[in-house]
């Protein structure tokens, strides 16, 4: 099986993938959900990771911190870092709080210190907002982001007409890439429809992303 169909399928048997009908932030009704908190196990966990790992060793990443945003950005980063030991590499991970604290050691950022080329990790970009809030964290603290990793590119215009990814690539000057695309994700239903039924879903699928996605 092919390590993106592999992934696709962990996916979707953890209702990380799943079909219906969704309201996003947008307004957009999407026929559907992506949600990387639904990961809950160790061996998911480990698979998730490995296929972070292998996208920044295949783009030739080079990096002295993974930042994992609050909250579900966290445990993607830990993972990754673990499976680019796989790699040979051993590369620390910072991640924020969502509010400051008052007490303690204080502030939002834990973990290594943000310094040096920055790989920012998250789960899914659809307007992109939330990983532009922790690029301006990153940059503020005197790193540099040397790429961006998502899950899953969803490929939805912006009132730009450019996808979100097209705009953050372009905002932060830096490469934005995916594990997978809505495209592979289309691939992987055409292949299994007919035994696991998914010709409605996947005809939803098909309108949605031509009237919401670019090419």
């Amino acid at each position: 099986m092919k390590t993106n169909e592999s992934l696709i399928e962990m996916l979707i048997n953890k209702q990380v993938l799943k079909f219906g009908s969704f309201k996003l932030n947008s307004g957009r009704i999407s026929p559907y959900f992506f949600n990387l908190g639904a990961i809950d196990d160790g061996t998911s966990f480990h698979e998730l990771g490995l296929a972070y790992a292998r996208k920044i060793h295949d783009e030739q990443f080079t990096c002295d911190v993974l930042f994992g945003p609050a909250y579900k950005g966290i445990p993607i980063a830990v993972s990754t870092a673990i499976g680019l030991t796989d790699f040979g590499r051993n590369i620390s991970v910072a991640y924020n709080r969502k509010e400051a604290k008052d007490h303690g050691e204080g502030g939002r950022l834990i973990g290594a210190k943000l310094e040096g080329k920055v790989i920012l990790i998250d789960d899914v970009l659809t307007s992109g907002k939330a990983i532009k809030e922790s690029a301006e964290l990153i940059l503020k603290a005197g790193a540099s982001i040397e790429g961006v990793v998502i899950a899953l590119d969803r490929k939805e215009r912006t009132k730009s007409e450019k996808s979100a990814v097209m705009e953050l690539r372009e905002e932060l000057d830096a490469p934005v890439h995916g594990l997978v695309s809505i495209d592979d994700v289309i691939g992987y239903l055409q292949d299994k429809k007919s035994a696991d039924g998914y010709e409605l879903v996947l005809e939803k699928i098909i309108e949605y992303r031509s009237n919401f996605c670019v090419d």
